[in-house]
């Protein structure tokens, strides 16, 4: 018998997901699903997360490969998860 994990990040996920519900589709939120599809593909547990995920691209009909494929143009093409810190430079932020 297998027991499903608990994801250490799982809680914030979970708000994360609730705001990309809220908000709907735009380039980061897209890049969030991305990120969030890969973070729990294959992890045993989170089954709420892996469900609302799926149901978000369902809602955006969109399939997985779809998703990947816009998110690394995304990433190609933009500065997602860019911010400014002290300096005016830029860093990359995946928390």
């Amino acid at each position: 018998m297998v027991i499903d994990q608990k994801h250490p990040l799982g809680h914030i996920d979970r708000e994360i997901v609730k705001q990309i519900f809220v908000e709907g589709k735009n380039d980061y939120n897209l890049a969030e699903v991305a990120r969030l599809k890969i973070r729990y593909q294959n992890f045993p547990g989170a089954r709420d997360i892996q469900f609302d995920l799926d149901s978000i691209l369902q809602q955006w009909e969109m399939t997985e490969d779809e998703l990947f494929a816009e998110s690394r143009k995304l990433h190609q093409n933009s500065s997602i998860y860019r911010k400014k810190v002290k300096g005016d430079e830029e860093r990359e932020d995946w928390s």
